[in-house]
């Protein structure tokens, strides 16, 4: 379609945000005529590799206290637009039903994320939108009509463009930063972007334990301190790995330790192995299993808190004997195993980057963008959805149900802008002066 006349919408970037403001549109406006543009020659990566390749299609339950980045307000109205209810019918429309699984995740029954990818993009296709693969677009001009896209396959003529281009996470899918780097170019203010979602480095060395216990997992509350004040808890799965921390309440936390290393604060990770048990209560606790039972070895002891491989490492490191009687547990020895497991301190040294990031923090302000229809407030005619707004939600479907909501308040204001416009264009009625003698 490049080169050859004008197009009422030029959607850049074909993964789920794009592809949905694609079906909706065409859905709201049959009449429409829309170019749904990727760089890459197989669109809908990030689609693939999400959820361990079952992709998390989005959560039972979805608020705007799931999100970070702009005003929460203004996420809450474009998430009521397009609730999960919404989200649910749609991909039963469209041959994907979803069920219910751990912490309101929901997923394909077929539990192929590729079978989501292919049901998007036959829908596209059945709406008249086919992704025009191969065709990454370098630049986006305004023009007196809408805007020239110049792309790796020619120009291209819109009256109105959707940048669906993501973020910087996952760069080999496509997402390099180049829609930012667009809608910066024409007019808009970008919040600074970090990874999200993403594993965390910890320093290595002797007195590091994350390198003995690489592969074990356990629930864990991770605390964040700036400048000495604690600012976030989050509490759920971690996972130990060969270099830091994953597991979903490390990839979680990533974002609020990145913002705050942004901002120049210096950020202090901890990690309660214990969670919802405070200093006093768990050394009472111990206090009362030694008087209960005086023979039981610390180790076998700890193991009943903590994965037994994780006890011994944790007691080497203490240098606590494995097989002292709780009886003979000193005070001071006891206290410095209850501070451990409530108090772990995790020296970050940073995370995987963007290229293991599963989202990204920032993007374009969120208040330059009209809620009610995901239109540019400072160069009419662009509509921006998905995750090159400065929005990204908690690890469980959040994220995807954003695209799905957003793609659908673009395509209804798409929709409107198409149809004022036609409104505008339409010659005048006949009057009586009009009439031809």
């Amino acid at each position: 379609m490049t080169g050859s006349g004008i197009v009422d919408v030029a959607i850049v970037g074909a993964g789920a945000a794009g592809l949905a403001t694609a079906i909706f549109t065409c859905r709201l406006d049959s009449g429409v005529t829309v170019a749904l543009l990727d760089g890459a020659t197989k669109p809908g990566a990030k689609i693939l590799v999400s959820g361990g390749s079952r992709c998390n299609v989005t959560n039972t339950t979805v608020t705007e206290a799931d999100f970070q980045g702009g005003r929460r307000a203004i996420i809450r109205r474009i998430l009521r637009a397009f609730p999960v209810p919404d989200t649910i019918a749609f991909f039963d429309e469209i041959g994907v039903p979803l069920h219910e699984e751990a912490g309101g995740k929901l997923f394909p029954d077929s539990h192929r994320s590729r079978d989501v990818l292919d049901a998007l993009l036959r829908e596209a296709a059945a709406r008249g939108t086919p992704v025009q693969t191969g065709h990454r677009v370098h630049a986006i001009e305004r023009t007196a009509d809408g805007f020239r896209l110049t792309t790796s396959q020619g120009p291209l003529a819109a009256r109105a463009v959707v940048l669906a281009t993501g973020g910087r996470s996952l760069p080999k899918s496509g997402s390099d930063g180049a829609g930012l780097d667009m809608a910066g170019a024409l007019g808009h203010t970008i919040v600074p972007t970090t990874p999200a979602l993403v594993p965390m480095v910890l320093a290595p060395g002797a007195e590091a334990i994350h390198e003995r216990l690489s592969g074990v997992a356990l629930e864990a509350e991770l605390t964040l301190r700036v400048g000495g004040a604690v600012t976030i808890r989050l509490r759920g799965a971690l996972l130990w790995t060969h270099f830091g921390i994953s597991g979903p309440v490390a990839l979680d936390m990533s974002r609020h330790w990145l913002r705050a290393r942004l901002d120049g604060h210096p950020a202090a990770l901890t990690a309660s192995f214990c969670p919802g048990e405070s200093f006093d209560a768990l050394d009472a606790r111990w206090t009362r299993l030694a008087a209960e039972r005086p023979k039981a070895s610390l180790h076998n002891t700890l193991a009943g808190f903590l994965p037994a491989s994780m006890a011994s490492v944790l007691l080497d490191r203490l240098a606590l004997a494995p097989d002292t009687p709780l009886a003979h547990l000193s005070r001071d020895a006891r206290r410095r195993l209850v501070h451990a497991l409530v108090e772990w301190p995790l020296e970050v040294t940073g995370t995987r980057g963007y290229a293991y990031a599963e989202v990204t923090a920032g993007g374009v302000a969120l208040e330059e963008i009209n809620p009610s229809t995901l239109e540019s407030r400072v160069c009419p005619g662009l509509f921006l959805v998905g995750e090159v707004l400065d929005v990204d939600g908690r690890i469980g479907g959040f994220n995807f149900q954003w695209a799905w909501s957003s793609a659908y308040v673009a395509a209804r204001g798409l929709a409107r802008r198409r149809a004022r416009h036609m409104i505008a264009s339409r010659p005048p009625a006949a009057g009586p002066d009009d009439a031809v003698s």
